[in-house]
């Protein structure tokens, strides 16, 4: 699954959390109101992340052998890294929110 798919799917399922609508079939780990768990999400887009640096890794070693074009390595590196930025913007913004929510007066 490439980034762009995998991010309209969680903006869609984030979506319908707050509507009380089902996101699809119920997962493992699936909340108990039919949504998708946070757990869940986030297992997901680091299966994302290491899936698509499996891929870059895999066409940079096809282009060390020659058989690879340079111009996949080249995509296929972009979206890793990609990937990881999108994985590191929720992780701060996990932090902000975790940081917001213990200063916060009892």
């Amino acid at each position: 699954m490439n980034t762009a798919a995998f991010a309209a799917g969680a903006y869609r399922r984030l979506a319908t959390i707050g509507t009380g609508e089902a996101a699809g079939a119920a997962k493992p780990g699936a909340a108990a109101a039919g949504g998708e768990s946070f757990s869940g999400l986030l297992q997901q887009a680091l299966d994302t992340v290491a899936d698509s640096a499996k891929r870059a890794d895999t066409q940079a070693l096809a282009a060390a052998q020659g058989k690879a074009n340079l111009v996949d390595v080249v995509t296929a590196v972009a979206e890793s890294q990609t990937a990881v930025q999108a994985l590191i913007g929720v992780r701060d913004r996990v932090i902000s929110a975790y940081q917001q929510i213990m200063q916060m007066p009892i």
